[in-house]
């Protein structure tokens, strides 16, 4: 599910599902994060890039209060139908809580959405591999509310109504870090965001003769039933021991030898190697981005690979599949660093690959997960594209 779709073809398959003219479409990327893991809610710095796999979607205003909702990922659902006076949570309702959760924190920022939609989307990234295919889906829901009730709402705002949607309504205690990078994404160019203040620039993001590689571990992974709010509560309370003696509110307040001086006061290993893993992986962006803008793409290999090392052992957030393809990754000629990408427990690593490897870098690794894991991996490459926006 790789193929790009014109407006167009969203049209004609809008027009076969619900038998009427879609009002307009639109695209929402995915994303993937080159480094500054587990940092955005730990106050940190992160250096995301908006891709060209993504969430298509056409919507047309109802004039009565009926939501219709219709994935070409799930046609065996059908239309969902629901009611606008109804936004709550519900499991059954499937996929189409997300865009609930926006449409409901809109209304109760004060925004008008007092008629129905339907609404038809086609995503093209794969289920579950952590290239934030629910924070596409809650931009692109935010701006086909903004365009077809002509709201006065800023990009910011649908930003942080995707974040609210993610952490009080479906119930995963993430960071804005996905949502920003989908919304602010920009072509050919990473984001380098301060998670704290929200400032942030871009990045032009020139890899020379080389490539981001995708490697996707094609184990799905459900974010909400993971050990991604487990891992939060630890940082927090590693926080909480370090403010007995500093007065900072975040980890990312820290240099490395701050924390070396003031681990002590951390008296569980678990929540040490956390902590330690927020700090240090934030000072590998702050040096990340340097290493880009001056364009020592060895350097900034080497960082991605300390970065998923600490993923590895003090987050502990890889396992057996990230492993297998970043472990093989890191041996293959043509590779300057590779690394998780995303929450972990599944899902996507990146590897930085010259052009003329790309080939042989994939048999390697397929090879290699094939032995240790049992079935194979996929591997797109990693195309950085504009954020979420309209079509037509």
């Amino acid at each position: 599910m790789t193929e790009k779709l014109s407006s167009q073809e969203l049209r004609r398959d809008f027009v076969a599902v619900f038998g009427q003219e879609a009002d307009h479409t639109f695209f929402s990327p995915g994303r993937i994060n080159l480094i500054g893991e587990h940092t955005d809610y730990n106050g940190g710095h992160v250096f995301p890039a908006a891709i060209s796999l993504g969430t298509y979607g056409a919507a047309r205003k109802r004039q009565d209060q009926l939501l219709r909702f219709y994935s070409a990922n799930f046609a065996d659902l059908g239309i969902i139908e629901l009611d606008l006076a109804d936004l709550t949570y519900k499991k059954e309702d499937h996929w189409t809580n997300y865009p609930k959760g926006v449409l409901h924190f809109l209304q109760k920022a004060g925004h008008k959405i007092d008629q129905g939609m339907d609404i038809y989307v086609y995503g093209t990234i794969p289920n579950g591999a952590g290239l934030s295919s629910s924070a596409s889906l809650e931009l692109l829901i935010g701006l086909m509310a903004e365009t077809l009730f002509d709201l006065k709402v800023s990009r910011l705002d649908l930003i942080k109504i995707g974040k609210e949607t993610e952490n009080n309504f479906i119930g995963v205690n993430s960071g804005i870090m996905d949502q920003f990078a989908i919304g602010m994404g920009a072509d050919q160019k990473a984001l380098y965001l301060d998670t704290n203040s929200l400032d942030y620039r871009l990045v032009p993001l020139d890899l020379g003769d080389h490539l981001i590689v995708i490697m996707n571990t094609n184990k799905r992974r459900e974010l909400a039933d993971s050990k991604y709010n487990e891992r939060r509560a630890e940082c927090e309370a590693a926080l909480s021991e370090l403010n007995q003696v500093l007065d900072i509110a975040s980890l990312g307040q820290l240099s490395q030898g701050d924390f070396d001086e003031y681990s002590y006061l951390i008296a569980d290993e678990n929540r040490l190697k956390r902590a330690r893993h927020a700090v240090l992986e934030n000072q590998r962006t702050l040096q990340a981005e340097v290493a880009l803008k001056e364009g020592d793409l060895a350097r900034f290999g080497r960082l991605m690979n300390a970065s998923h090392v600490s993923l590895e052992h003090d987050y502990q957030v890889t396992g057996l599949e990230l492993d297998s393809l970043v472990h093989a990754a890191w041996k293959q000629k043509g590779v300057l660093g590779a690394r998780m990408t995303g929450a972990g427990f599944g899902g996507c690593a990146l590897a930085l690959v010259k052009k003329d490897a790309v080939e042989d870098f994939k048999a390697a690794v397929e090879a290699n997960y094939l032995a240790e894991v049992g079935y194979a991996p996929s591997f797109y490459i990693a195309e950085i594209a504009s954020g979420t926006r309209l079509l037509d």
